[in-house]
């Protein structure tokens, strides 16, 4: 069946029972804790599963003259009920092996009893428990199709617990979670189905529901069933009211019912439990977790887990209707088509740019799903927008464009780009725009505009790349800034200022200190985005582990948003960000050699590549700065120390605003011998910085490249040898 069909019957249901899935997880909670609670009561003996019914019952009727009955409850406590040597009436917890009181049975409080009731039957009596019944066969249903939607973006049951693409936090932890706690939900909406079709006998009828008498077999007649018999498999005992022998023991078991000669410990007669009872006794174990502490816990957790899905379901749903299309005009009226293929909207938000911007030219556009292909009469461009699910296969709203494209022939020859969202964690990155791309080159009607252009986990920059081209070609100026296709992202952390240099008229450079939270992870090399206008303008800082702390160099630049933003904190002060991990630009740990190159404000990652250096390898730094100021000589005095300490092998300084005027480029030329045998070596060169300084030591090295006879700079990269996070 198609994606559509289960992504939908999966919300349907969710939102016909999400109220009762709420009162039963809320409820479930509370009961799962009470039994795990009463696991912690004193009253069970040690190694009970050992004891036999011979092995107790001499004991409690030599400890006690007159006994009625005898009961083990789900937490192995053994409830007797006697009259003691002093005549008085007994009914406490015993120890089996001594038979010593151990305490008195309480009932349960009215809270727990209120909160059973509204769990069981919403006090609606029998029609509130066929309800329940309802909502328990929904949520396996819900949990059936949440299982078929995870196997499809997973593409298949080998990968169900390979690695998840994280979007956004909803869609990941509802994934993540849902794959842990998918058994135990199971096992609450099969337990919960199968106890409601018992309470209402929906296996048989209330006759063939009772103990059926059996035949006995010649070793039952013969052999003591108080040497055979566990006290762990006994429910109930009744004792015989005399000595006589003709008085039986009736003995309830866990699947039988028998009477017993009290003389012999023969069988008499036996009484089979029906199947479906001890279903029923099984499935309310496993639904109440009454029996074992730790399954009590793991169904607390995924009652938790309920709550948490109700939640991010309904995220996921709001957050793909705010990505549905709103048109100024009609397809028939538009030059511009926009269509859009999405698994979760993610994707109209670079469609909606787009049109915005269009719009705003004076251009009339259109946007639709792929699977509203249509005739456009007016159309002089098609620009398609799309993701791909699966195994290389459509998104949900363009499973039917390859179908309409054969059969919607447009009259006129139509302009089309194709643009593909993915993510290179996948093998079939961006299958259906290549797919798509190729059929609209087949068309009669269809001229290509522009090469397919892929774009890996939602990448603003890789996105602009296509802007650039397309705005160059058509004449119409659309923006080219990538923050203007961010959208300004959720559950931002919180860091704290901890110190920032101060800035002169000689120093325009200030190094920014930051604390995180205990639980946040990052490297050196890792990125900082920050939204200092809170909205979706983002900037980026690459950041160094400083004694654990984030460490950024920012240049303050004249109405610089970024560098404006930071450079008026204070010690103190705290911000919302978020780290972007940057693994790509981390130290490479296998690398003999590694040669660092930077300028000013590239330097962050590499002082806390050195500092964390803890293995020694050895680390050339490079760095270009315009003069000698207060900054760069606590970068020498740090370097000095780490030198000391042979975290680094030595630190080249080039200052171009002083007499001789150098540049890292000339530092490159003349160590260009150290650089041929870091490369020759299968070492590595990292650079950060700016990208006009990237472009020029490029080139510096691909001449060194050429004329000592090594590999392509190409090449060196394709390798992973010389790596760039320049901006």
């Amino acid at each position: 069946m198609t994606l559509s069909f289960w992504r939908y019957a999966h919300l349907a249901l969710a939102l016909f029972s999400s109220i009762f899935l709420l009162l039963a997880s809320v409820t479930g909670i509370i009961l799962a804790v009470d039994a795990v609670q009463e696991k912690t009561l004193p009253y069970k003996a040690e190694n009970f599963n050992e004891i036999t019914l011979g092995e107790t019952l001499p004991i409690l009727k030599k400890a006690y003259p007159e006994i009625t009955e005898l009961s083990v409850d789900y937490n192995q406590f053994v409830t007797l009920q006697a009259i003691d040597a002093d005549g008085n009436d007994i009914k406490a917890y015993i120890d089996p092996k001594t038979g010593k009181a151990l305490g008195t049975p309480a009932k349960k409080s009215e809270f727990i009893n209120w909160i059973t009731g509204l769990h069981r039957s919403l006090f609606l009596h029998e029609a509130g428990r066929f309800f329940v019944g309802v909502i328990s066969f929904c949520l396996l249903l819900i949990s059936i199709s949440g299982f078929v939607l995870v196997l499809k973006r997973q593409r298949g049951i080998r990968n169900f617990f390979s690695k998840i693409i994280k979007e956004y936090f909803a869609q990941y932890y509802h994934v993540l979670l849902g794959r842990l706690a998918l058994i135990p939900i199971l096992i609450i909406a099969l337990t919960g189905t199968y106890l409601s079709l018992e309470r209402f006998n929906f296996f048989m009828g209330e006759e063939k529901a009772k103990p059926v008498k059996t035949e006995l077999s010649e070793k039952a007649k013969t052999v003591s069933i108080f040497n055979t018999t566990l006290l762990s498999d006994v429910k109930k005992i009744e004792f015989p009211f005399t000595d006589d022998p003709e008085e039986y023991y009736i003995i309830e078991l866990k699947d039988r019912e028998v009477e017993v000669n009290q003389v012999t410990g023969t069988v008499i007669s036996e009484k089979r439990s029906p199947m479906t009872a001890q279903f029923a006794a099984l499935s309310l174990d496993l639904h109440t977790g009454r029996i074992n502490g730790i399954w009590a816990v793991i169904l607390a957790i995924a009652c938790i887990n309920i709550l948490f899905f109700i939640y991010s379901g309904f995220a996921i749903t709001l957050k793909r209707r705010s990505s549905r299309i709103k048109n100024k005009y009609k397809a028939e009226e538009s030059t511009f088509i926009i269509l859009v293929g999405s698994e979760n909207g993610s994707t109209f938000r670079f469609a909606n740019a787009i049109q915005k911007q269009l719009i705003d030219h004076g251009q009339k556009v259109f946007v639709s799903e792929l699977n509203k292909f249509s005739v456009y009469p007016k159309a002089e461009h098609i620009i398609v927008f799309t993701s791909t699910h699966g195994l290389g296969d459509a998104p949900s709203n363009g499973t039917q464009f390859k179908t309409l494209l054969e059969k919607q022939n447009q009259e006129q020859h139509i302009n089309f780009s194709v643009v593909g969202f993915g993510s290179k964690s996948y093998p079939d990155f961006c299958q259906f725009a290549i797919e798509i791309d190729q059929l609209l080159g087949k068309q009669k009607w269809a001229d290509r505009y522009l090469d397919l252009k892929t774009v890996n986990d939602k990448s603003a920059v890789e996105f602009v790349e296509w802007v650039k081209l397309w705005s160059e070609k058509t004449g119409i100026p659309l923006a080219t800034t990538p923050s203007l296709y961010n959208h300004v992202p959720k559950g931002l952390q919180k860091f704290m200022v901890l110190d920032k240099t101060p800035i002169s008229e000689t120093e325009h450079t200030f190094i920014l200190t930051l604390k995180s939270n205990a639980r946040t992870k990052f490297s050196s090399g890792d990125l900082l985005a920050i939204y200092p206008a809170n909205d979706s303008r983002e900037r980026l800082y690459s950041i160094g582990n400083h004694s654990g702390n984030i460490q950024l160099v920012v240049k303050l630049h004249p109405n610089g948003l970024g560098s404006g933003f930071l450079n008026a904190l204070e010690p103190g002060n705290v911000i919302k960000a978020q780290i972007v991990k940057n693994p790509a630009f981390h130290l490479p740990k296998k690398a003999p050699k590694v040669a660092f190159i930077s300028n000013g404000t590239g330097i962050a990652p590499f002082l806390g590549m050195i500092e964390q250096n803890k293995a020694k390898q050895e680390l050339h730094l490079y760095s270009g700065f315009r003069m000698e100021t207060p900054t760069l000589m606590a970068y020498k005095k740090f370097s000095a120390i780490m030198i000391q300490k042979e975290h680094l092998e030595n630190f080249h300084v080039a200052l171009s605003r002083e007499a001789e005027h150098i540049y890292v480029m000339d530092l490159i030329k003349r160590d260009a011998n150290f650089f041929v045998n870091v490369l020759k070596k299968d070492g590595v060169i990292m650079i950060c910085g700016s990208l006009a300084m990237q472009k020029d030591v490029e080139n510096v090295l691909s001449e060194l490249c050429l004329s000592k006879g090594l590999k392509t700079l190409s090449e060196y990269k394709a390798n992973k040898q010389f790596l760039t996070d320049c901006y």
